[in-house]
């Protein structure tokens, strides 16, 4: 009876989902996919198995890991098409949603605040945390304060202010805020009222566009009315 030089076979140790994705990637110069991943590993397995030491076996309980570990993989590949198609619905819907808010006023970040016509105007802040005082300062267009409002105390997130000007054609008005708590400075985000005139989506990432803050990403607008 002939006999079978097992030296020419590696038994160390079974071919993992590793080994067989690399050798896949040498021979294509691409990545396979799990598919092909699968397929390659079944039968680098095969073939070890029916090439192996009899005097010593590869072990059941690696070759069952070594199993887990592929259909790890196929999983991780139906999860991924899934999220992607998942992704793809969610924009759809977006977009549709984001159509609606042609026309309309949105609130978005901006420290800028424009009268109406008897000299009045609104706009809001968010707060990162409770204040014991908030104090609003409007300032001219050379950057001045020109006069303040003082709100008190205040809690953490959104708040809104009026202030009138006593002269309705001023142009240029900005506004910042100052929070205190316990002497320590809260952290504020100014907002202001903003009309959309167009939705579109660049490079996967829905856009609204506005009259005076240009384009701002969907998800960054605050509240519709």
């Amino acid at each position: 009876m002939s006999s079978f030089d097992f030296s020419a076979v590696d038994t160390s140790s079974p071919v993992s989902p590793t080994s067989a994705v690399n050798s896949v990637k040498k021979a294509t110069g691409t990545t396979a996919t799990a598919s092909e991943q699968t397929d390659r590993f079944l039968k680098l397995l095969v073939t070890q198995m029916q090439n192996q030491d009899p005097l010593n076996p590869m072990d059941n309980a690696q070759i069952t890991t070594q199993m887990a570990q592929i259909s790890t993989v196929s999983g991780i590949d139906d999860l991924n098409k899934s999220i992607v198609s998942m992704n793809s619905m969610l924009m759809q819907s977006q977009s549709l949603e984001a159509a609606s808010l042609v026309g309309k006023n949105v609130l978005v970040a901006g420290d800028d605040l424009t009268l109406d016509a008897d000299g009045y105007a609104t706009a809001g802040f968010d707060l990162a945390g409770p204040a014991e005082s908030v104090v609003v300062n409007v300032k001219n267009a050379a950057g001045q304060i020109i006069d303040s409002v003082n709100l008190g105390s205040a809690e953490a997130g959104r708040q809104s202010f009026g202030w009138k000007s006593a002269d309705p054609k001023l142009v240029g008005l900005t506004f910042s805020v100052t929070a205190l708590s316990g002497g320590t400075q809260v952290g504020s985000t100014p907002l202001v009222a903003d009309a959309v005139t167009a939705v579109y989506s660049d490079g996967g990432q829905l856009n609204v566009e506005t009259v005076k803050h240009g384009v701002v990403k969907y998800s960054d607008v605050k509240a519709v009315s």
